[in-house]
């Protein structure tokens, strides 16, 4: 028996579906042979009617994913709080759809067999960084924050990679990515602060951060020369109204990077941030978070 061909196994998947099925079920128990463009009406017609009784069917599909991740526009927890005590949300993450499979398909045909393993390997990290935007977009569209670390196992590919495919994306994009990291110091949207230095930490060069976030090269630059002093003065352990006197900034806009300075450095984190913040505030008279 003759092998079959990889765009034949690619091909048998997206059959397998609820309409197929239901002409299966009318030809083998219901016996109605015949016409197949009459099967295939009754057919399209039981799948439009159960489309339209249940609409949240297409959220169940195969290839969608259940997945529990941070909420976003959650109150941020206290300094010294676990990543797991976050707010969480449980989204549906389309992973797989009919359109993935269909381009593995014209893949095969277009660089014909001999090439597809090159072709595959060439292709591959476009289809990571599409499905990958998806996976960003549709989370957050429900509410939800993935992070770097959760893009890794959901791709199956390592850290280092996933930051290479955000770095490409917003290379060829001129949206940005609500990743976790890109929202971190927000509400509902991206600040200024958390998309200018989520890109600088992945490496851009402050030209392509003013103008991936519609910002001027000297606001752009006051930011993260702002980031840089709080990092520092955190390297250096500097409290932190020591920073405050040091810098010239509010204790809020202190806080607000030191947040972003400690996840992308956790090494820099002490555990003492509770204590020294409850005490900064019964110095100046503010309540603590």
């Amino acid at each position: 028996m003759q092998a079959a061909k990889p765009s034949d196994r690619y091909g048998s998947i997206p059959k397998r579906n609820f309409r197929n099925a239901i002409i299966r079920l009318l030809e083998e128990q219901y016996k109605m042979v015949g016409s197949h463009k009459v099967l295939n009406l009754i057919a399209d017609d039981i799948e439009r009617l159960h489309k339209e009784f249940y609409p949240d069917a297409e959220l169940n599909s195969i290839g969608t994913i259940n997945w529990r991740t941070t909420k976003a526009g959650c109150k941020k927890p206290s300094y010294g709080t676990k990543a797991e005590d976050y707010e969480v949300v449980t989204v549906k993450l389309p992973l797989i759809r009919d359109e993935d499979i269909d381009n593995r398909i014209r893949e095969f045909h277009s660089y014909g067999e001999a090439d597809a393993l090159n072709a595959n390997y060439k292709k591959a990290c476009a289809r990571d960084i599409e499905t990958m935007a998806r996976l960003v977009k549709s989370a957050y569209e429900q509410g939800g924050l993935l992070t770097g670390a959760e893009l890794s196992v959901l791709l199956n590919r390592s850290l280092g990679v996933i930051g290479k495919y955000i770095k490409r994306y917003h290379e060829t994009h001129d949206d940005i990515l609500p990743t976790k990291g890109m929202i971190l110091d927000q509400g509902s949207k991206p600040t200024h602060k958390g998309s200018i230095i989520s890109l600088y930490e992945q490496g851009y060069a402050e030209p392509d951060i003013a103008r991936q976030t519609n910002h001027t090269i000297a606001a752009t630059s006051r930011y993260l020369k702002n980031y840089k002093r709080v990092k520092t003065l955190l390297e250096k352990q500097f409290n932190l109204m020591e920073m405050v006197r040091l810098t010239g900034m509010g204790l809020s806009t202190i806080l607000q990077y030191k947040e972003l300075v400690y996840y992308y450095h956790p090494n820099l984190k002490t555990g003492s941030e509770n204590k020294e913040i409850k005490e900064i505030g019964k110095e100046v008279g503010l309540a603590a978070e």
